[in-house]
């Protein structure tokens, strides 16, 4: 039987994995996303100098109102436009998507998804 505990810990190995390749620039930011059974988060990440140029989540004030749970498709489509809009305001195009060990599929998905078509570029 696979655990929880086991299912994370595995996660953890593809993202450090995968953090071995990617990085974020000055230029390109890397676009990094969180989920939780409740809530989604994305992050705009120069990794050059360690600094979270941008964020979103579905514990915004912006969107907790609207949403019923944060933890669906929706929600991660709502966040998806909204770092999408955040990063272009901070003057970002293009970034470099981190799905941090997550299947693309459901809510990453959804998410990604709806930051390209907000305008973003990866």
């Amino acid at each position: 039987m696979i655990t929880k505990g086991d299912k994370n810990k595995a996660r953890l190995k593809r993202h450090l994995r995968v953090r071995k390749k990617i990085t974020g620039t000055t230029e390109r930011p890397r676009l990094n996303i969180f989920r939780s059974s409740k809530h989604m988060y994305a992050q705009l990440i120069d990794d050059t100098t360690g600094v979270t140029l941008a964020s979103a989540s579905t514990q915004d004030k912006e969107l907790r109102e609207g949403l019923g749970n944060g933890g669906n498709v929706e929600a991660a489509k709502k966040v998806g436009e909204l770092i999408a809009q955040r990063a272009k305001a901070k003057g970002f195009e293009k970034v470099v998507f981190d799905r941090s060990g997550y299947l693309y599929h459901g809510r990453v998905q959804a998410l990604a998804d709806a930051a390209r078509e907000a305008g973003l570029e990866f």
